[in-house]
């Protein structure tokens, strides 16, 4: 049965120290006791059998053998049956954001699946609204009844000079948010260029987090080992969540940095990285587990946090390692081991009842020693978040857009012309600066289809300004008549349109305008699937399980169309994202981010 609740924050263990005591000695009853389970100890690196939790007051009181001196009349008491009593999971880097949905509805699909901390970085919101966007994402959040922290964004626009976002914001905007009683410390630092360059927005920033004893996060998303990263580390980012090969996890861990492995819907950089691990030897002590970035299809069908365990230890890890890296290896990070991570006294009561440890496989998932999901079910209701209006209608298109604005005209007299192609790479952030020779008919460069190249357009929605800037893609294998459209556009969130029509293309973008925001895919002049975001163009104010299902019925549509890309659309809202090698498109042009300046499309 679901309970409807509301929640507030867990009480500070200084309001609690003495209840625990008591509680631990006898003197006072527990308010839940877990008895006869296997306790996976994450301090120790053991399963211990025969273990006994008391809770009181949403904190670990005692856990060791027979607690029977903390059970009174009042006290609940389950037993665990010899099942895995395991730390409620951590997603240390992720923006809610991708998954289509608000925090609230991020937190009901993930709860069932074990995860219980969320490190959050909301520059998506931030790069439409700014600081309020922030804020709004921010108080959200610490209405949750699992623990949500919030990373104050640091790049906003992330590569200045590159792209235009619908906002701006800077040291003294880190500062105030540093102030904020949420706010964990500074979202990825995504200007590495900036950072090696000693640029004072990103030195601002960066100090502001360290004055106020928080953590700088990182991303550093080049290949480059060499000079670039060293200055960058010396910069000041603690973790990073970029790298794809063993050598940049090994490069980071010897620089003093956590390597934050992840896997998303699109992203599967944990297999190659692990290595580092399970072949170089290096301490797992500093390898951290994350998401990035999930689709609401991937929370609904497949899982969070248990999923990125269970393919790490897939990888021939032992599940008490995988299981440190995504609990108090990363409450460690945060400077947060006193409050979770773990299951030891004085912490946070956050624990799942496990019954198969390889598997993942979570039979109870309790938060603040309350259960709040059973057999994969929430059995809570969590109220919802009301969006003001000021956060909705932030599509601003200025003129209602036709084929001919997707039109790229040819050098005067040119029959055929060698043009600049974004590569797509499935399950990879990165991208592929490739070349390609297209015909040109009546004057203008004509697609070509049949070697997967088609058109991609970036279409300016903050200022109402009218801006198309177009160019070219390939690796969504389209073989119809058709053209998506998406407001989530990483990191400045304009529009990008991709099509093999232009016509479907005019119609998808015009369409995304007249609801607020979202992801659509036409063809042939008909809509076949639409997921409305109206809050800020992101997020929907629906429930999960029905984002899922209309995204579900996007990715047949793209896969109809001739798309096999696994999560296609999370492929899609990367293109623009000025801040990852090698060929991107932005507001400004189209960008060579391994030199970071704009370049003609023509060669």
């Amino acid at each position: 049965m679901v309970k409807k609740q509301a929640f507030s924050a867990p009480r500070p263990w200084t309001d609690m120290a003495t209840a625990l005591v008591d509680v631990a000695m006898g003197r006072k009853p527990a308010d839940l006791v877990v008895r006869n389970g296997r306790w996976v100890n994450v301090h120790s690196g053991e399963v211990i059998a025969g273990t006994d939790l008391a809770i009181v007051g949403g904190r670990f009181a005692y856990c060791g053998p027979n607690a029977s001196h903390a059970i009174g009349t009042g006290t609940k008491v389950v037993d665990a049956g010899g099942r895995y009593l395991v730390p409620g999971l951590c997603d240390a880097h992720m923006h809610v954001e991708s998954g289509m949905v608000t925090v609230t509805e991020f937190a009901r699909a993930v709860i069932p699946h074990g995860t219980t901390s969320m490190f959050i970085d909301p520059h998506e919101i931030a790069n439409v609204l700014g600081l309020n966007g922030v804020r709004l994402m921010h108080d959200e959040a610490a209405a949750m009844p699992i623990n949500v922290h919030v990373q104050m964004p640091s790049c906003v626009p992330s590569a200045p000079g590159l792209e235009n976002a619908g906002a701006s914001l800077g040291p003294q905007d880190v500062a105030e948010a540093m102030t904020w009683p949420n706010i964990i410390g500074l979202g990825e630092v995504m200007n590495f260029p900036g950072v090696a360059a000693n640029d004072p927005v990103m030195v601002g920033g960066i100090a502001e987090t360290v004055k106020a004893g928080k953590t700088v996060g990182g991303h550093y998303a080049s290949r480059d080992l060499g000079l670039p990263f060293h200055g960058y580390v010396a910069g000041g980012p603690e973790d990073d969540h970029e790298g794809t090969r063993a050598e940049d996890a090994i490069a980071r861990v010897r620089q003093g940095m956590k390597a934050m492995l992840r896997l998303g819907s699109a992203w599967y950089d944990v297999a190659t990285q692990i290595k580092a691990v399970t072949e170089q030897g290096l301490d797992p002590r500093n390898f951290i587990l994350c998401t990035d970035d999930s689709h609401s299809g991937t929370l609904v069908h497949e899982g969070h946090m248990d999923r990125v365990v269970r393919h790490t230890i897939a990888q021939g890890l032992k599940p008490i390692t995988a299981i440190q890296m995504a609990t108090i290896n990363t409450a460690q990070h945060f400077r947060l081991e006193r409050e979770l991570g773990s299951i030891t006294p004085g912490r946070l009561a956050d624990f799942l009842i496990v019954s198969d440890l390889v598997e993942m496989k979570i039979d109870e998932v309790y938060g603040r020693g309350v259960r709040l999901a059973k057999a994969g079910k929430l059995e809570i209701d969590i109220p919802a978040y009301d969006y003001p209006k000021s956060a909705k209608n932030t599509v601003k298109l200025g003129k209602k857009l036709k084929a001919k604005d997707f039109d790229i005209a040819a050098p005067e007299g040119a029959n055929e012309v060698r043009v600049r192609v974004i590569g797509v790479i499935e399950n990879q952030a990165p991208t592929r600066a490739l070349e390609a020779d297209l015909a040109v008919e009546d004057g203008l460069v004509a697609m070509d289809r049949r070697n997967d190249v088609c058109q991609i357009a970036l279409v300016e929605r903050h200022r109402g300004t009218g801006g198309v800037v177009n160019g070219f893609v390939s690796g969504f294998g389209y073989m119809q008549d058709c053209a998506m459209a998406s407001t989530v556009a990483h990191d400045s969130h304009h529009m990008i349109v991709v099509g093999t029509n232009k016509e479907d293309m005019a119609k998808a973008a015009n369409r995304l305008g007249e609801v607020g925001g979202g992801v659509v895919l036409f063809s042939k002049g008909k809509e076949l699937a639409l997921v409305e975001m109206p809050i800020a163009g992101l997020m929907s104010d629906e429930r999960a399980e029905i984002v899922a299902e209309k995204a579900e019925k996007l990715t047949e549509a793209m896969r109809k169309m001739g798309c096999s890309l696994n999560n296609a659309y999370m492929q899609h809202s990367l293109l623009a994202l000025v801040v990852i090698p090698e060929l991107r498109i932005s507001d400004a042009g189209i960008i060579d981010v391994t030199k970071f300046e704009k370049v003609d499309l023509f060669l």
